[in-house]
């Protein structure tokens, strides 16, 4: 669905907008101690992020992927250093609060230092991306 599209703005802004809903929704789990559901949310906010951005720059409809390390790319965007590696991790959130096979070792992991860790990285990425658009 790589096709051109007429509407920039409003399809750019669609993401945007459903990427600030994912966030506020990452906050209120945060506070009730959902936080591997908070960490998945958190992938949403980047990766809806990443898609109003190459709407922006490519003028065409994002590509069906959750890889964010692999949306960046497709926009080239230049990162910051530590972000690819970032993405790389914030994708597996995805995965792992997704499927049951994986959900019960992620949820171990997701502990209130490890969620507030990633929380951070997440909100500089979402910041950085925001000033990209």
């Amino acid at each position: 669905m790589e096709d051109e599209i007429k509407n920039i703005d409003s399809l750019a802004n669609y993401w945007r907008e459903s990427s600030e809903q994912n966030y506020a929704t990452m906050q209120n789990l945060i506070k009730t101690k959902e936080f591997s559901w908070a960490l998945f949310l958190g992938h949403l906010v980047i990766e809806k992020l990443l898609k109003a951005l190459y709407v922006r720059r490519l003028e065409k409809h994002p590509v069906f992927s959750h890889d964010l390390l692999r949306l960046a790319n497709k926009i080239d965007v230049e990162l910051p250093t530590s972000f690819e590696e970032w993405l790389d991790e914030i994708t597996t959130f995805n995965i792992n609060a997704r499927y049951d096979d994986y959900k019960q070792s992620f949820n171990k992991r997701c502990t209130i230092d490890f969620t507030i860790e990633w929380i951070e990285k997440i909100e500089k990425i979402r910041k950085w991306l925001i000033n990209q658009l």
